[in-house]
């Protein structure tokens, strides 16, 4: 005899809703992205105006630290948030730099 909670949900339909769910997720990521460029344009913009230059070593170390110390809370792979991370910097430096 099988538990109600086993046999109330076809497996292939529980996979299907957790593909979409992950969709929905990945659509969420991608603009969050974007507002994360949008946000590195406008310190472009300010870091011009200071007569400061686009790319701060320091700042870009700290926004690892604070990746790597998320992801050690979330108990996420802390290489590969870092990784993720440094691709999301270059990204957005990448994007700053362009606009000089």
């Amino acid at each position: 005899m099988t538990s109600s909670s086993e046999s109330a949900r076809d497996p292939r339909e529980e996979l299907r809703d957790c593909r979409n769910a992950i969709e929905v997720v990945d659509r969420r990521i991608v603009a969050m992205l974007g507002q994360r460029v949008a946000l590195g344009l406008r310190a472009a913009d300010a870091k011009r105006r200071a007569g400061l230059p686009i790319v701060d070593a320091s700042r870009e170390a700290e926004v690892l630290r604070v990746a790597v110390d998320a992801a050690r809370e979330e108990g996420l792979p802390i290489d590969a948030v870092r990784e993720l991370f440094e691709h999301i910097v270059r990204i957005s430096r990448q994007a700053q730099e362009q606009r000089s």
